[in-house]
């Protein structure tokens, strides 16, 4: 039987390739867990950063009053790291997290792509969205991880911020429905 093009350049696809780990690679969950806290720590400082611009890019009242308690809840979670890394006897470190990076780029392109008003509202939402799904997943994954290694100190302040995370997350979700795509139809 012929192969067609597209079942040969599909199974090359699905050959596998063995990535090489750095010389500093984690070698155990606990290495895994410092370096995801790392990440976010960093995700979390560049958020502190980023938040005030969006805010003032945004038109409507109610986004301009979310985003800027969720600077305050950021700035909460960046000191509530802090506690993490102490309480893990650990030196807090912040090491560039390539996902952050590109979604807060993504939110900069956004702005500059839409025009003021509902519709960078609404795009100022959409992205403010893709990064609360990442702090989401982040803080999700980082607190399994602290219940494995028994880090009871460290899973509760962790699954604090994973809370506010997600009611972040469902505020946007609220305040998108509340006819602000709407406008920016």
């Amino acid at each position: 039987m012929a192969t067609t093009k597209k079942e040969t350049s599909g199974s090359a696809a699905n050959k596998e390739t063995k990535v090489k780990a750095k010389a500093d690679a984690a070698k155990d969950l606990q290495d895994l867990f410092e370096d995801g806290l790392k990440d976010i720590y960093w995700a979390e400082k560049e958020l502190v950063k980023a938040l005030p611009k969006m805010e003032k890019n945004a038109s409507s009242k109610a986004l301009k009053t979310a985003l800027a308690s969720h600077l305050k809840e950021t700035k909460e979670h960046v000191s509530r790291l802090d506690d993490v890394f102490k309480s893990i006897g650990v030196k807090a470190e912040a090491v560039k997290c390539d996902a952050m990076a590109g979604l807060l780029e993504e939110g900069e392109g956004i702005m500059e792509e839409t025009a003021i008003g509902a519709v960078r509202d609404a795009g100022i939402i959409a992205a403010s969205q893709k990064v609360e799904h990442y702090e989401i997943a982040t803080y999700g994954t980082l607190a399994a991880f602290a219940k494995v290694l028994s880090h009871k100190e460290a899973l509760k302040f962790l699954l604090q911020t994973l809370k506010e995370e997600k009611a972040c997350d469902e505020n946007l979700t609220a305040l998108a429905d509340t006819n602000l795509n709407s406008k920016a139809e």
